[in-house]
């Protein structure tokens, strides 16, 4: 490697590291307020480490579990994101292969179709779903997946269709003549061809739903149910007042799970991104 690209290559290190650095730089100023007593999160002392007089450890995180019920909105924003993401992948996978592989005037009206809601704002429809979804009874953790999968189906149809794409036939012919049924072509042949974009959509849809904090307040009987964005929500107090170290305190406790399956999935995205590449 010459000189000249050896310093090309420093710099360019250097620079995304700083670069990087304030990318983080909003996560690691809330951990470190979420640690802090709440008179040392205001305005004047919010970049301020916590110091022997203001560190409290984790009474914040403490107080958001207890007094806010924090486990069980985790546990419903575990069990919605959960179903709804499972529901958007194995129904637009199948949606996506059909209709590239049949590929008439419908399945080319049904794509443009999926192609039109991505446009298509929630404020123009949300009155209207809520008492739609009151109506069949889709106003819990566990039946508003379905409301997901038609808000999540335009982007998720989009990228399988442009992946199933570069999938030559010969593939799932050969299967055919092996004596693979439709189905079993699909589990067995398509789905480990799809692992890149499956991984890479699954992470999209899955950061919206985690942290969708509107659909649910609308949809969701919030007398019953609760979920993480909500329950931050509710750290704002009577006259203007903020619950700050608490709030911070919650909002770490959403941030983790997706870094953590983010990371845990890097390699797949990356994989996803240069197989398209090539075969594109």
């Amino acid at each position: 490697m010459s000189t000249k690209k050896k310093i090309l290559n420093r710099v360019a290190t250097v620079f995304f590291t700083v670069i990087s650095f304030f990318w983080m730089f909003p996560i690691l100023l809330i951990f470190y307020n979420s640690l802090k007593e709440e008179t040392a999160t205001g305005t004047s002392t919010i970049f301020k480490l916590p110091g022997k007089e203001t560190f409290v450890g984790l009474e914040h995180y403490v107080e958001a579990i207890n007094d806010q019920g924090m486990l069980s909105a985790f546990g419903y924003s575990f069990i919605i994101s959960v179903t709804s993401v499972l529901l958007i992948i194995i129904c637009c996978s199948m949606a996506g292969w059909f209709i590239v592989r049949v590929n008439n005037r419908w399945t080319k009206m049904f794509y443009y179709l999926c192609l039109f809601s991505m446009a298509v704002p929630f404020q123009m429809v949300m009155f209207t779903l809520s008492k739609t979804a009151d109506t069949l009874h889709l106003d819990n953790p566990f039946n508003i997946c379905i409301i997901y999968l038609g808000f999540g189906a335009g982007l998720a149809v989009f990228m399988f269709t442009g992946f199933v794409k570069s999938v030559p036939i010969e593939i799932e012919e050969a299967a055919l003549i092996d004596g693979c049924n439709p189905l079993q072509t699909y589990t067995k042949v398509l789905l480990p061809i799809l692992r890149p974009t499956i991984i890479s959509t699954a992470i999209l849809e899955l950061m919206w739903v985690w942290n969708d904090y509107l659909l649910p307040q609308l949809v969701l009987d919030t007398n019953k149910y609760n979920t993480i964005p909500m329950v931050i929500q509710r750290f704002r107090g009577s006259y203007g007042h903020v619950a700050m170290g608490a709030m911070m305190a919650s909002i770490m406790i959403d941030i983790i799970p997706i870094v953590i399956v983010y990371l845990i999935c890097q390699k797949y995205i990356i994989k996803g991104v240069v197989s398209g590449a090539v075969k594109g």
